[in-house]
């Protein structure tokens, strides 16, 4: 049995001293300063300062004047419930253009009174586009505040406006971390919903594109059901004549980040001598192709259809995964392999 003195050295060295405690938050404080202090991140951290600064002073000036376009949402569902037409509202109120089987999705939020309704849309977004720009800047910190600057105005339109633009853009940018089936439901959603995020099928982890197209499809099909009241949507959508160029659309470039970023190299497209010799390699092929289909047709033909089936599974995540190929390509050649193949 332990005596009390001999219990008590042990005890005490359980319990961290403060200095010990003190040197660990001095020596965590001179790590966190020498790595803010590299030239990227201190330009990356100003320019950030300022697009949130200019960005925060428009939202206050703004004040009750913002939010036109999720009032339009919030009102369509309520003039819904009470039995009215949500593509053709009365009072002052933007009319839906949104497919009708997608106003049900709309109910939980729209319950709330518009105050609150507003402040959880606008703050919902705000936290979801911090977390984003969060995890960019964890890898690529000063090409992430310089797009988020190039993208400051269609952000700043969209938290003004309350446009459901920008909280599909991060939706997308988070589909790049989810299952490949909600994945695909986020996308098949955003893309019957806007048709611009439909570009950015290309850019998804391969099973989740196979689902997208299955939730795409099964969108369509819903739409088709209701064709009655699909047919007014399209009336309300193309009822408001010519209208101006959609800057706000822009923020789905956001949505692009999560594949962009994890490239070797990702501004290697901003190089005009590796487009040309991107260019030579692929006319390169071609002519390959001409030749083995001159000289050996049917053989050509069938080597072709096996390639294309195969690549048309590996593009929709349907064939078995395998190991990541090595690359002999250095230097200005692995720019070429990136953008040519």
């Amino acid at each position: 049995m332990d005596t009390p003195d001999a219990a008590a050295p042990a005890a005490a060295t359980t319990v961290p001293r403060p200095a010990r405690r003190a040197g660990v938050v001095r020596r965590a404080l001179r790590r966190e300063r020498a790595r803010i202090r590299t030239r990227g991140r201190v330009a990356a951290i100003a320019i950030l300062v300022i697009v949130f600064g200019i960005t925060l002073a428009g939202m206050m000036a703004r004040g009750e004047n913002a939010g036109s376009d999720a009032q339009a949402y919030w009102a369509a569902v309520r003039i819904w419930l009470e039995g009215g037409d949500p593509y053709h509202p009365t009072g002052p109120f933007l009319p839906y253009v949104y497919a009708p089987w997608m106003l049900p999705l709309f109910v939980p939020w729209a319950l709330l009174p518009w105050d609150v309704a507003w402040f959880a849309w606008r703050g919902a977004t705000i936290l979801m586009l911090l977390w984003s720009i969060r995890w960019a800047y964890g890898r690529r910190p000063l090409p992430t505040a310089i797009l988020v600057a190039l993208l400051a105005f269609p952000i700043a339109a969209n938290l003004d406006t309350g446009n459901i633009n920008l909280l599909l853009a991060l939706a997308l940018f988070g589909a790049h971390f989810t299952g490949p089936r909600l994945g695909g439901l986020i996308w098949g959603l955003a893309t019957w919903m806007k048709w611009v995020p439909a570009v950015l099928w290309l850019v998804l982890p391969p099973r989740t594109r196979s689902w997208g197209l299955i939730f795409l499809a099964l969108s369509g099909l819903l739409s088709l059901v209701m064709l009655p009241l699909t047919i007014i949507q399209l009336q309300a959508l193309f009822g408001f004549g010519s209208r101006p160029f959609r800057a706000d659309y822009f923020v789905f470039v956001w949505a692009a980040v999560p594949w962009w970023w994890r490239l070797a190299r990702p501004f290697a497209f901003l190089h005009p001598s590796a487009w040309r010799q991107a260019a030579a390699n692929q006319a390169a092929r071609l002519r390959r192709l001409a030749r083995a289909l001159w000289a050996e047709p049917r053989a050509t033909t069938g080597r072709a259809g096996a390639w294309l089936w195969a690549w048309g599974g590996r593009v929709l995540g349907l064939d078995k995964p395998s190991l990541p190929r090595r690359s002999k390509a250095t230097g200005a050649e692995h720019v070429v392999a990136e953008i040519g193949d």
